[in-house]
């Protein structure tokens, strides 16, 4: 066991992260189930980005309102709980859509019980996990069950059985885990007793969450990362089997690629940068990520090898989310405020980069070819290195040496 994390602290980073996998499995189920739904219901490419846009933006609109309902009144485990519950119910309103109109109303119905789940989330993480500790806490949390459950056996499990029982019933399947999940939170984890306490004190003004420069720069890079993810997952599926030549399986291995060295990833980006800084290790990161698009476009015949190199290089990327999105902010504002800058950094980034980048990129898809989704997704790294080398360290242990001086 780690020093300066306890055994209740372990459970938690690992239930919560189970938790967010099973969110992001329901969640990226519908970017897995595109090929199949696409000729089913005759949706266009940019029909299939205004889902995936939809979703995003109730998703960003219930994480905003739920983060400040949060830090205001506490019950931070009864909402996620009720969350939990909603979201898996909303899958299975998925799995009944007839047509555009019923699928962008059952996506909507599940953003909104999505939304606040990861605010919440990393608000009992940074309560309960020391400071010295926090961005491995809140890296494996965020990415370690999400890239385990949801990218390495998403598209294994949903695309097998929409194979095997269609994509209706795939939908369906993929709500039983939010209900074991909700259980398993509602036995196991408790309500921070410190937090509930400062709640009562500190307020949650939105100004004073985003004063500090890196908070906003933060929200900034959380929208072109959501945008990378979005395009990514939307897109990239129907690029392998359409313009790759592929088929169904094939496209699932390769896609879960991503999330087999993102397991990875979440330890060893977030946990070097407790060491080596916060902003160092976003800028590597993503220097990293750009093998992915490149790789893709780059990259010859249907040889798995090369193509499941590069995306398992540039899945690095995955672990700037936590640091940028839940870690920086919350070594900054505070933790009376810590829930109502999370679900800034996370709500904004969810209405600009999640809403509209899928539209914009399905669009343009439709008009010159799903080749230049990988492009978009090239500007969208270069974008985050720039705002990346403006961050301000906040990482306790490069603070603490530098403080100290020269030996």
């Amino acid at each position: 066991m780690s020093a300066g994390m306890t055994r209740y602290q372990w459970l938690l980073v690992a239930l919560l992260s189970a938790n967010f996998g099973v969110v992001f499995f329901d969640r990226n189920a519908y970017s897995y189930l595109a090929a199949f739904i696409q000729p089913d219901l005759k949706l266009s490419n940019f029909q299939i980005g205004n889902i995936a846009s939809a979703f995003s933006f109730s998703w960003a609109v219930a994480g905003l309102g739920i983060g400040r309902l949060v830090d205001r009144f506490g019950r931070r485990k009864l909402l996620l709980v009720v969350a939990t519950v909603a979201f898996s119910l909303a899958s299975v309103l998925s799995g009944f859509a007839a047509g555009f109109a019923a699928l962008l109303g059952a996506r909507l119905l599940m953003g909104v019980a999505e939304g606040g789940i990861m605010p919440i989330t990393q608000t009992l993480i940074a309560a309960e996990v020391p400071h010295a500790r926090r961005g491995l806490a809140q890296g494996i949390t965020q990415n370690f069950g999400a890239n385990l459950i949801a990218n390495t056996l998403g598209p294994l499990v949903i695309v097998w059985m929409a194979i095997s029982f269609g994509w209706r019933n795939a939908f369906f399947l993929a709500a039983v885990p939010g209900v074991a999940m909700a259980l398993l939170i509602g036995g196991l984890v408790r309500e921070p007793a410190a937090v509930a306490a400062t709640v009562q004190r500190g307020g949650n003004g939105v100004g004073a969450a985003v004063a500090d420069r890196s908070v906003l720069l933060c929200i900034a890079i959380s929208t072109l990362l959501v945008a990378y993810l979005l395009v990514f997952f939307t897109f990239t599926p129907l690029y392998l089997i359409q313009v790759r030549g592929f088929d169904q399986r094939h496209m699932s291995w390769i896609m879960s690629s991503f999330g087999v060295a993102s397991m990875a990833v979440a330890f060893v980006v977030p946990g070097s940068s407790d060491h080596f800084g916060r902003k160092p290790v976003i800028i590597a990161a993503s220097l990293l990520g750009l093998a992915l698009p490149f790789g893709l476009l780059f990259s010859s015949g249907t040889q798995l090898a090369p193509l499941v190199t590069c995306i398992a290089v540039g899945a690095a990327l995955s672990g700037a989310f936590p640091l940028v999105m839940a870690t920086i902010p919350s070594e900054i504002v505070g933790p009376t405020r810590t829930a109502t800058a999370l679900s800034l950094t996370m709500g904004v980034s969810e209405i600009l980069g999640g809403v509209f980048a899928p539209s914009v990129a399905g669009r343009l898809a439709d008009l010159h070819g799903l080749g230049l989704t990988l492009w978009i997704l090239i500007g969208l790294v270069v974008a985050i290195i720039v705002l990346a080398a403006m961050l301000r360290e906040t990482a306790p242990a490069v603070l603490a040496r530098r403080a100290a001086g020269p030996r």
